[in-house]
């Protein structure tokens, strides 16, 4: 009894540089964003390698994102609530056992599952932001946030050629033992580095709440994101869609009602905070617009009359430095936010995602242009993800920090699974044939960078709305050392 209390005080008065905590925490959110990219190079191989139809292989991808938006924003009320290292700690195991199911697994089924628990990693974004704010001084809170958040777009950068290079050189069961391997040393290092969480909020944990939004967001985002295929006016895209909504309004009242809501959409509705989340759709779309366009434009053959015929990893390094911009603005956000406010950064990086797509419209016929085109992404995502969350957390109080930026990582999980569903639509519907093979037209990917360009013009226009300055009612999380 006395020496495992004193083992516990022990690692509360422990110190690690702040540094040395950020830097974990963007390791573990690169570590998170990295799985929506893990298995971009064996997607088209999916069906043969798991003998089974297309249809079916698409839950490999759905499955990830359902729980990614489904598991972020209640894992930020649990981490608001029984400490966020330990809600972090439990989601990068989940990352660690669906990635060794997914890697022993030669069926669907056990891919899809693995897939599924492997979305969790997502929450520990927010949770990493939300454990900023409670550790970092306020001079320094956001260049560190800038960093986390940019992790969002970065993993998936960068991760894309790393895992084109596994797969081009070994098995792809390989890609599932790698993740496995990732989330063990990140989990090490935050079990190590990252200090336990001394600022929680107590209180009954809203499972009907809980409940509700996940089969809400499950109807809407399956609507979404298999509409394509399941045709947009079918009885299986209206039922999922329509019931979504319903179940989501339902679950909206509710959280009104109850005295401990798992979100207090009151904060919710705060013109800032609702203005950021609806703002993020149109970003998150944008940024996943470019993932899913840009790639195929290269790879496609030149016979084609469309694409550059680069190889898979020769298309992955053409997007990556997109990623390292991303990296390498992010401490440039966290100043320049400090100097002219996160509303005008979110406002600069809507602008610099809405000219990539002008310069994809207007040029794109060269591979150079694409380049140009995927780095004003990376400087307009670096700019627009460090701001989201300094704008939320200046808005909300203290015990809704992990909640909220939970809810706007959701937001931006709308916009990608969105993305997907939307402009896979229209790829596939405008094709040709070509040696057997359809193939999208030119027409398409103008149509679709039309598309994704209106979702960035739509976050700038929303952006310009959101009050320059936080509200009078201040919500501090700690005082500042």
């Amino acid at each position: 009894m006395g020496s495992g209390d004193a083992g516990r005080r022990k690692r509360l008065t422990r110190y690690y540089p702040q540094w040395a905590v950020v830097a974990v925490l963007a390791l573990g959110g690169l570590c998170a964003s990295f799985m929506f990219t893990l298995v971009v190079p064996i997607q088209a191989q999916l069906p043969e390698l798991l003998d089974a139809p297309r249809e079916d292989t698409a839950w490999v991808v759905t499955a990830t994102l359902l729980t990614a938006a489904v598991a972020t924003p209640i894992s930020g009320r649990l981490g608001d609530m029984y400490g966020k290292r330990r809600i972090v700690l439990i989601l990068l195991a989940l990352l660690v056992v669906g990635s060794v199911i997914a890697a022993l697994s030669t069926s669907i089924i056990g891919i899809v599952i693995g897939r599924a628990l492997q979305g969790a990693v997502t929450g520990v974004v927010p949770l990493g932001i939300a454990i900023l704010r409670d550790i970092v001084h306020s001079d320094h809170l956001g260049t560190a946030v800038a960093l986390i958040s940019a992790t969002m777009g970065v993993g998936g950068a960068i991760g894309l050629p790393l895992s084109a290079i596994v797969t081009a050189r070994a098995d792809w069961h390989m890609l599932f033992w790698m993740s496995a391997g990732i989330g063990v040393v990140v989990f090490a290092l935050v079990l190590w580095i990252v200090p336990v969480s001394l600022l929680r909020f107590p209180g009954r944990f809203d499972f009907v709440g809980a409940l509700g939004l996940a089969a809400g967001l499950t109807g809407l985002l399956l609507a979404v994101s298999r509409g394509g295929e399941w045709g947009w006016l079918s009885a299986p895209t209206l039922g999922c869609g329509i019931g979504g909504i319903l179940v989501l309004l339902v679950w909206g009242r509710y959280q009104l009602r109850t005295r401990e809501p798992l979100l207090d959409l009151r904060v919710a509705a705060r013109t800032p905070v609702l203005l950021t989340n609806l703002a993020s759709i149109g970003m998150g779309f944008a940024l996943f617009g470019s993932n899913v366009l840009f790639p195929q434009l290269l790879e496609l053959p030149t016979g084609s009359g469309v694409g550059f015929g680069l190889s898979l990893i020769g298309a992955a390094l053409v997007v990556m430095p997109s990623g390292i911009i991303m990296m390498l603005i992010s401490p440039l956000s966290g100043w320049f936010a400090r100097t002219v406010g996160p509303r005008l950064l979110f406002t600069l990086g809507a602008l610099a995602v809405v000219l990539a797509y002008v310069v994809a419209l207007a040029l794109g016929t060269e591979v150079w242009h694409i380049v140009m085109a995927n780095m004003l992404v990376g400087v307009g995502i670096g700019l627009s993800f460090a701001a989201m969350p300094l704008l939320i957390m200046r808005s909300v109080p203290a015990d809704e920090t992990g909640a909220s930026n939970g809810l706007n990582a959701l937001f931006r999980s709308v916009g990608t699974s969105s993305a997907a569903a939307v402009l896979g639509g229209v790829l596939a519907f405008m094709s040709v044939p070509f040696e057997g093979v359809p193939v999208p037209t030119a027409a398409a990917f103008e149509l679709s960078f039309w598309i994704a360009g209106s979702a960035a013009l739509f976050a700038l226009v929303l952006t310009l709305f959101i009050p320059r300055h936080a509200s009078v009612e201040q919500h501090p999380a700690t005082p500042a050392d």
